[in-house]
């Protein structure tokens, strides 16, 4: 089973950039996005053998998630079930018969880690809704993860320590969601690999030099870890700031 996770940087745009051709040609049976920055009625998209999951934000062009899933889920979830987390279309569940596949865009802590504060709330509520999940069948967490979790994950660690992404607070709550029963898919299988990101810069030709940062991810209930088969980075792909990632399971 293969599962694409990509953060679009707004869905509209990606689709003039070859989104559909990359989709089409992938032959995933799951792909996640986030970062839409669109309502479903805004545009026509159709992508052939495919449902369509949709958590929109209520502020127009904003954040953002969306699933295609080949297969019909047994339900749909749309968001944490808090109303603090509910308005920026940030997660969408989908269960099925062995696991639970949770996509999500979690929030931004912002320039001067002006939404820290917030970001920390969300990350224990996150954290727990997971958890629930994962009590009933094991779950596949994906998506932009904003968080750098050690210093292998970017290209300049010493310099954007502290900054929004590779803050001691953020990592600190990545350590805390793989301690609560979860394995960063990636690294479990490539332990050692440098120069592995999945976001760029805009400014300062970083995708050209390789100066980014890994931050989207799939991670997987501890209850999987025989299950996994491969887990890469798709860096060639281009579209948006981000490029997709893989899971290959079962």
């Amino acid at each position: 089973m293969l599962l694409l996770s990509w953060n679009v940087n707004g869905l509209r745009a990606c689709i003039n950039k070859g989104f559909y051709d990359f989709a089409a040609a992938s032959g995933a049976d799951l792909i996640s996005l986030q970062e839409t920055k669109m309502q479903p009625g805004q545009a026509e998209i159709e992508l052939p053998g495919y449902q369509q999951f949709w958590n929109s934000a209520e502020r127009k062009g904003y954040s953002g998630t969306l699933v295609f899933s080949r297969q019909q889920p047994l339900r749909a979830v749309y968001g944490l079930g808090i109303d603090e987390h509910d308005h920026e279309g940030r997660a969408v569940s989908l269960e099925f018969e062995r696991f639970w596949l949770v996509n999500v865009y979690v929030p931004n802590a912002q320039d001067g880690l002006a939404r820290l504060d917030y970001r920390m709330r969300w990350e224990d509520d996150f954290r727990d809704y997971v958890c629930r999940l994962d009590a009933e069948k094991p779950v596949i967490i994906c998506g932009d993860l904003n968080v750098a979790h050690q210093e292998i994950d970017l290209k300049n660690p010493k310099t954007n320590r502290g900054s929004a992404g590779f803050s001691d607070e953020e990592r600190g709550k990545f350590g805390e969601l793989l301690t609560a029963g979860f394995i960063d898919s990636f690294r479990f299988l490539h332990p050692d690999a440098v120069g592995a990101y999945s976001w760029w810069s805009y400014r300062f030709r970083a995708r050209q030099n390789n100066a980014g940062w890994r931050i989207d991810y799939f991670l997987v209930s501890e209850k999987l870890r025989d299950e996994i088969k491969a887990a890469y980075i798709l860096p060639e792909v281009m579209g948006s700031d981000h490029c997709p990632v893989a899971l290959e399971i079962f």
